[in-house]
C-alpha cells in the first residue's frame, strides 16, 4: 500500500442528513487525499433491522451515494462500493464468528442501547447481534488503518480490535488492527443528542430552502427565554449549537447577544436559516446532476465495487493461506486455477 486505508461509509436508511455531515461526511471528504479511502454502503448491516423491507434498498443506497457525490467525495480518489457485492465480506464474517463469543456481543453497550431501541427482547435477530463482527469484516476486509465512527460505534471497533489480535496471535499476523478516529456529533432539532431519521429530528443535505426554514422554526432554544429581550443561555440551545458549527466566525457575537438579550430567538433563527441554505445550496446543485442520470452512480459504484471485490479476494488469500485452508491454488478473482 502507497497510502494508508480509511474504511468509512454509512447505513443506507435514506438520504444523509446534516448529522451525517458533520459526523462523517466532510472528514471523509477532507481526508481522501491524504489516505486510501473506502466508502461502504451498508447494506447488509441496513437489513439487521429492516429485514423486512429489503425492497427499499435500492432507492437507499442511490441517495446515500449521491449525497456523498454530491458533499465532494471524488470517485477518483475514493472508492465507493455495496456492502453485499463484496462477499468476501461474508466469508470474513464466517471466520470472526468463531473468534468472539455470544457473551461479548450481548454485553456490547452499543448493541444494548440498540436493542432496547427496537424493543427487539428475546426476538433479537442474530444478525443484530453479531452486527459487530459483521463491522469488523468490513473493516478488515480491505486491511484498514483508520475508521472514523462516532461515540456511540467505539465499542464496535474495540470488538474489531480484539478479534484482530486473535486471529493474528492464532494463525498468523496478516491482518491490520485498525484505530478508531473518533467523529463530532451534531444534536438533533429536538435537543437530542443525535440528529436521526427515525426521531425526525433531522435536517437532510437534500431538503429544499422551505423545508429547511420549517424546520429550523421548529428547533429547540433556551426555554427560560420568554420575551425577546430576556437574557439568553446559548449553551442550551439547539440553534446556538448550530451556528457554532456553520456560522462559526458569527458565533461569538450571536453568543454575547443573546446573553444580553439584544436578539430574540426568531431572527437568530432567521439567520440561521440563510447560513444552512448557502452551505446546502452548492450541494443540492451538485446533487441534481446525478438526480437527472442515475446512471452515472450506479457506474461508480460498480466500478467501487469491482475494486473492492478484488481487494477482499486478496485478503481472503491471505487468511486462508494463515489458517492452513488454502485447499486449492487461486487466481485473484476466486476461481479455481
Amino acid at each position: 500500500m502507497k497510502k494508508k486505508r480509511i474504511l468509512t461509509g454509512d447505513r443506507p436508511t435514506g438520504p444523509l442528513h446534516l448529522g451525517h455531515y458533520v459526523g462523517s461526511v466532510a472528514n471523509r471528504v477532507r481526508l481522501q487525499d491524504e489516505y486510501d479511502t473506502f466508502v461502504i454502503l451498508a447494506d447488509v448491516q441496513m437489513l439487521t433491522t429492516h429485514f423486512d423491507h429489503p425492497e427499499r434498498l435500492h432507492q437507499d443506497v442511490l441517495n446515500v451515494a449521491m449525497d456523498n457525490l454530491a458533499c465532494g467525495v471524488d470517485p477518483n480518489k475514493a472508492t465507493l462500493f455495496v456492502q453485499s457485492m463484496v462477499p468476501q465480506i461474508a466469508e470474513l464474517t464466517v471466520v470472526y464468528s468463531n473468534l468472539v463469543t455470544v457473551q461479548q456481543l450481548s454485553h456490547n453497550p452499543t448493541i444494548k442501547t440498540e436493542a432496547a431501541q427496537y424493543n427487539f427482547g428475546e426476538s433479537m435477530p442474530l444478525g443484530f447481534l453479531s452486527y459487530p463482527v459483521s463491522q469488523a469484516a468490513d473493516i478488515t476486509f480491505c486491511r484498514a488503518h483508520l475508521v472514523p465512527v462516532g461515540e456511540d460505534q467505539a465499542p464496535h471497533i474495540e470488538q474489531t480490535r480484539k478479534i484482530v489480535r486473535k486471529f493474528n496471535a492464532t494463525y498468523a499476523e496478516v491482518l491490520v488492527e485498525p484505530e478508531g478516529l473518533l467523529q463530532p456529533k451534531l444534536v438533533g432539532l429536538d435537543g437530542n443528542t443525535k440528529m436521526s431519521k427515525s426521531l425526525g429530528n433531522a435536517i437532510f443535505l437534500s431538503d429544499p430552502p422551505d423545508e429547511v426554514k420549517r424546520k429550523v422554526s421548529t428547533a429547540v432554544t433556551d426555554p427560560a427565554r420568554i420575551h425577546p429581550t430576556d437574557k439568553g443561555h446559548p449553551d442550551v440551545c439547539v440553534v446556538y449549537a448550530y451556528h457554532t458549527v456553520f456560522n462559526p466566525a458569527g458565533r461569538p457575537e450571536i453568543e454575547e447577544r443573546c446573553k444580553a438579550g439584544t436578539i430574540g430567538c426568531v431572527p437568530c433563527k432567521k439567520l440561521l436559516v440563510d447560513i444552512l441554505n448557502r452551505f446546502l445550496a452548492p450541494i443540492r446543485e451538485r446533487r441534481s446532476v446525478y438526480e437527472k442520470d442515475p446512471n452515472l452512480v450506479w457506474d461508480i459504484l460498480k466500478r467501487g465495487t469491482a475494486r473492492a471485490y478484488d481487494e477482499g479476494a486478496a485478503t481472503m488469500a491471505l487468511v486462508r493461506e494463515a489458517m492452513k485452508i488454502d485447499y486449492f491454488r487461486a487466481d485473484g478473482s476466486g476461481r479455481v486455477a
